[in-house]
């Protein structure tokens, strides 16, 4: 008896996964985390429209989602003074990133991204067989001129870039970017992950008009409007861009519920601001704690922290272990010199008092470590 015929690429993959979920490390435990401050959720909550309206769609799941997300499409082209030709939903940033990889990318051809940058743009080019190029990071921000630089040199089909950047809250003015696309390479495209960018200051976002073909951008619903788990996402783009994704894409992937809470989030103005003065007010307790610890937070425009523990991965690593065993979910970037530091993210004042209670005792570990 024989198994699957697997393509050589599927056979060639590692066996892995970008992220451990809290969950799986919950099982692993024995027992739930007094604390979820690893994931980047918005911890705070979506907006009780939004689940009011998906409460309301429940009697309706049996139906099949709006496969063109009609409602939410026409009003996010309103929200961003565009057209609905401008937009495509999808099961998340991550799914569209999937969708994105694989229109542009086959067996060999080049992407660029940033050494440490989110994982999970680097395992869809693994899996559609490209050749990532990563250049460093420069003062902890992903380094803008050597990212289209690396472009240039190894013909690059998309280089990543992300606008607050995950892992470390970094960010650059929406103007700078606006200014470097004149450095792009010819037939590269840039693709904005701008998921954090409604935790961040005015002028995050890149003032380009949404028909400039040489980007794309793409917002989430699951942060700063804490929809996480209903897996909702859109790109912006150039027209014949967002048209091709009809091609590839996954056309029942978004379900009613999500669509309806995305549109009712989208309208509650009052609840995102109260959410952004929140992720404000713990970041600045994050840098506090932090501070009384003889730590050092870093400036961030997202909705967490990354805290420099003062020595390499080793030591940051030793600290996070004691803190999860401690029962605080946190996370740390993988990748070296940014892995001296945790990151935190931000919530409410118990789950960062829980983090504040365990945080001395895990430093005290990994020194004795």
């Amino acid at each position: 008896m024989t198994g699957p015929r697997y393509t050589p690429l599927a056979q060639s993959l590692p066996a892995t996964v970008p992220f451990v979920g809290p969950e799986t490390q919950e099982r692993a435990r024995g027992e739930a985390f007094a604390a979820r401050l690893g994931a980047n959720e918005n911890i705070f909550g979506p907006s009780p429209r939004a689940i009011e309206a998906m409460a309301r769609s429940a009697a309706e799941i049996w139906k099949y989602g709006d496969a063109q997300s009609h409602d939410l499409r026409l009003a996010l082209a309103a929200h961003h003074g565009t057209a609905p030709e401008n937009i495509l939903v999808g099961e998340g940033i991550d799914g569209l990133l999937g969708c994105l990889v694989r229109l542009l990318v086959g067996p060999g051809d080049a992407v660029v991204t940033s050494i440490g940058a989110y994982p999970t743009f680097n395992y869809h080019v693994a899996g559609f067989g490209g050749v990532l190029h990563a250049v460093p990071y420069r003062d902890d921000r992903e380094d803008i001129g050597a990212l289209f630089a690396k472009a240039a040199e190894a013909d690059a089909k998309i280089v990543y870039l992300a606008n607050p950047d995950n892992p470390m809250g970094s960010w650059h003015p929406g103007a700078d970017i606006a200014a470097a696309l004149d450095r792009l390479p010819e037939g590269c495209l840039l693709l904005l992950d701008e998921a954090y960018v409604e935790c961040a200051p005015d002028g995050t976002a890149a003032p380009v008009s949404a028909d400039d073909p040489r980007l794309i951008r793409m917002r989430t619903f699951s942060k700063a409007y804490g929809m996480a788990g209903a897996r909702i996402g859109y790109a912006i783009g150039h027209p014949e861009l967002i048209a091709a994704f009809n091609k590839v894409r996954n056309h029942f992937g978004v379900n009613r519920a999500a669509q309806a809470g995305a549109l009712a989030a989208l309208q509650d103005r009052e609840w995102l601001a109260r959410v952004q003065a929140q992720i404000a007010g713990a970041r600045a307790r994050i840098a506090e704690i932090a501070a009384e610890n003889g730590l050092a937070a870093l400036p961030s425009a997202a909705n967490f922290v990354a805290i420099d523990c003062g020595g390499g991965g080793g030591f940051a690593k030793a600290v996070l272990d004691s803190l999860v065993a401690q029962g605080i979910f946190v996370r740390m970037p993988f990748a070296a010199p940014q892995n001296r530091c945790i990151r935190v993210s931000c919530g409410p004042a118990a789950e960062l008092d829980a983090f504040a209670a365990a945080l001395p005792a895990a430093l005290s570990a990994a020194r004795a470590g």
